[in-house]
């Protein structure tokens, strides 16, 4: 296993903070990466399987991610350990402890994640005032139940197609990970024309060459069930979303899921990257190698920080998603060309825009004198 300073560089993370707390059985981390720009916005993941890696992996898309749209904030991640399915009374109590423990990090922001929602979210705000993505009966914009994210999704995959050549009408779609991600990025392009052929959750996955219907897939989620509930197409194991044949392919789920050992599996034109860190750097090079587009995380997905920093300072619900369309498509489009004029990797392309944005904001950071101070440690 990596030591955790393996992951520390000149941008962070400026804070690790373990949290346990035997009376409410929580067990969780928080990571503060780099707050040059603002106090960090990152959200609280649940799930029994995080880590501290994780964590520290996921602070720092977070940060790029903030750096890239431009918003005045920094990059930080929260996870508690647990199954996000537990009894309520019970969660609740453990997101509520989460909150009272780092009541006083007030450079750190939480938002929703992966086995959280906007009620978590209103319960942390109910204990220490600072929290984004609440329920809008608290004057909150929920970003996942109105689908800020895949608003963002949905637009980069629009720009990207623009460098392929290919039309939205009619493309074939399919969806890893059918959540609050997945499910809207899915609407919001079959919206438009496309056609999904493909999703996956947990449980499994179901494939209709022929088309899904997004609607019904969305209603199924909505009483708790799986993708493999629905009524028609053909049920395939949740790892076989890889291999169905498409135009675009969304990864919407858990970090890594594709990976040098699954990549070539992948039988599509253009990825474009819902979910945070869910491909390795090493299957991003392949797939270039193949001639597969990849549009990266912390810019194809950063809709939901987008509308978290916009609810923050207390912006409307039309301004947001205006805000997320013009950012994403800006910064979309600004990676691409440096992908097909310079020749550069899509991730190489997005680090060096989102790191350039970032170090000149630490270069008006007091403590960045410090830093660059001969024998300073």
């Amino acid at each position: 296993m990596r030591d955790l300073f393996d992951f520390a560089d000149e941008l962070g993370p400026t804070k690790i903070i373990h949290v346990y707390e035997p009376s409410a059985g929580l067990r969780g981390i928080l990571v503060v990466d780099n707050v040059a720009r603002g106090p960090s916005i990152g959200g609280l993941r649940m799930a029994p399987d995080v880590s501290c890696q994780e964590c520290v992996r996921l602070a720092r898309a977070m940060t790029l991610k903030n750096a890239a749209a431009d918003l005045p904030h920094g990059g930080g991640k929260s996870v508690i350990y647990g199954d996000p399915k537990m009894p309520r009374r019970e969660k609740e109590r453990k997101i509520r402890a989460m909150a009272s423990a780092l009541r006083n990090v007030d450079e750190y922001i939480f938002g929703p994640d992966m086995g959280t929602d906007e009620e978590c979210m209103a319960w942390v705000r109910d204990e220490i005032g600072r929290a984004v993505g609440l329920p809008c009966e608290v004057g909150g914009i929920p970003l996942d139940e109105i689908g800020a994210t895949g608003w963002g999704v949905f637009h980069s995959t629009e720009l990207a197609l623009e460098y392929l050549d290919l039309e939205l009408e009619g493309a074939r779609v399919a969806v890893q990970g059918f959540g609050a991600v997945g499910r809207h990025a899915a609407r919001f392009l079959s919206e438009r024309g496309a056609v999904l052929v493909g999703a996956a959750d947990s449980c499994g996955a179901v494939f209709d060459p022929q088309g899904l219907d997004v609607g019904a897939l969305i209603d199924i989620k909505g009483t708790g069930k799986s993708v493999v509930d629905y009524a028609g197409g053909r049920k395939l194991d949740r790892e076989a979303i890889i291999d169905v044949e498409c135009d675009i392919w969304i990864p919407a789920a858990r970090p890594d899921v594709i990976d040098e050992g699954n990549v070539g599996r992948l039988k599509t034109k253009l990825v474009v990257q819902g979910a945070n860190i869910p491909i390795t750097a090493g299957a991003e090079k392949i797939l270039s190698e193949r001639g597969i587009l990849s549009v990266p995380d912390f810019i194809a997905n950063a809709g939901g920080v987008i509308c978290a920093a916009n609810e923050y300072r207390g912006a409307s619900r039309s301004e947001t998603f205006d805000a997320i369309e013009e950012k994403v498509r800006k910064n979309t489009r600004e990676v691409l060309d440096a992908v097909y004029e310079d020749g550069k990797l899509p991730r190489e392309a997005a680090f060096e825009m989102a790191v350039g944005r970032l170090k000149r904001c630490m270069g008006y950071r007091r403590w960045s004198l410090f830093s660059s101070a001969p024998g300073f440690l």
